[in-house]
């Protein structure tokens, strides 16, 4: 989304009309998840993307004759069943739903989504799918005491209930489908709502600056974390050494950490092969509710620091946590093959797979 928004703004800001689909409804195995954006320009411009392919083109179509002018707002259906309008488009099974709706100049609401992505602000957009005021907006900041940043679904009620169901997306990130009556009472089916909270980035946290954290920064920037270099070291700890970086900070790991609190977006990868900085951000990231801390070095280096980690207070549970050695067996040996083998591993841990090869497994490629 943010991507595409951006595109959006500086589209509008041309004087183009635009229109913006969203995939808001997945049943079955599809290749993106709900929220998944493209938007197309007058000119056919389009940014962003719905299936991986299998769509695009008649998607972009629909969404090209929205923003000419010549369409209008609707919900495309697509499904691998032959008595589908676009059965031939989707063929991996699942069965999709797709919000074409054109984008206005004077929509607050776009711009206002914009800067809150730009600064990395959680927020969640609520959109009216069918019923009374169909293509409302309502953006819910992630603050919960705070009122809605702008827009409203046409009733008052409703905005307070689809505010609150907003709030509970937006700890992790996520969508949801959810049906309300014309004053947001549940069980009802008079309105339909499509939530997409779109939560802060994820972070990386990288403890020692070499050339393997090099290569894990810019692996995990295309991946949308946002990436901190720590290192006591001034001379290894540079903005130049890593521009990728969104902070590169010299400092003890007990330091960073004291004033930077992990929770369950972390991941922490200790990379500095040297005990004086591996140790403090190993005790400390372990006491921390980092949803993974991995780090480098052989199977005889892990079984020494496991006996110092125990020294040094931490439980058996506390150091089952270490993914050591680090990364997925892909026979990484380079820099790069080993970033690809770190940020596999953090991504097959979030999902709950295994990372075995997919032509050896069995059953829905996605869940």
């Amino acid at each position: 989304m943010k991507q595409v928004i951006a595109d959006v703004i500086r589209w509008l800001d041309e004087g183009q009309r635009v229109a913006l689909a969203t995939l808001v409804a997945v049943e079955g195995s599809g290749p993106r998840q709900p929220g998944a954006c493209l938007a197309v320009n007058e000119r056919r411009e389009i940014s962003g993307s719905l299936s991986g392919g299998c769509v695009e083109s008649a998607v972009a179509g629909e969404a090209h004759a929205v923003a000419r002018g010549t369409g209008e707002r609707k919900i495309l259906q697509f499904s691998s069943d032959e008595d589908e309008t676009f059965a031939v488009a989707l063929t991996c099974g699942a069965k999709i739903s797709v919000l074409v709706e054109e984008l206005a100049t004077g929509d607050a609401w776009v711009r206002t989504l914009a800067a809150a992505l730009a600064a990395d602000r959680p927020v969640a957009l609520a959109s009216v799918v069918s019923g009374k005021h169909a293509g409302a907006k309502l953006l819910v900041t992630g603050d919960a005491h705070q009122p809605p940043l702008g827009g409203t679904l046409g009733n008052a009620d409703l905005d307070r209930v689809v505010a609150r169901d907003a709030h509970g997306l937006l700890d992790q990130g996520g969508t949801a489908l959810r049906h309300y009556g014309a004053c947001g009472q549940p069980g009802l089916d008079a309105v339909t709502v499509f939530l997409h909270a779109l939560a802060a980035p994820p972070e990386l946290v990288i403890f020692g600056a070499q050339d393997f954290t090099r290569a894990l920064t810019r692996v995990a920037k295309i991946l949308g974390y946002r990436v901190s270099v720590v290192d006591p070291r001034a001379a290894f700890a540079t903005a130049e050494r890593f521009p990728e970086a969104d902070t590169v900070t010299v400092a003890w790991p007990a330091e960073f950490l004291a004033g930077k609190p992990l929770d369950e977006r972390s991941a922490v990868a200790v990379l500095s092969h040297d005990p004086r900085i591996d140790m403090p951000a190993l005790v400390g990231s372990l006491r921390s509710r980092a949803s993974y801390v991995g780090a480098m070095g052989s199977r005889k280096t892990h079984a020494k620091r496991i006996e110092r980690l125990r020294e040094a207070g931490l439980r058996d549970d506390e150091i089952a946590r270490i993914a050591s050695p680090i990364g997925l067996d892909i026979g990484a040996r380079t820099p790069e093959e080993t970033a690809i083998s770190i940020l596999a591993e953090i991504v097959a841990l979030r999902t709950g797979r295994a990372g075995a090869r997919l032509v050896e497994g069995a059953g829905p490629i996605h869940d």
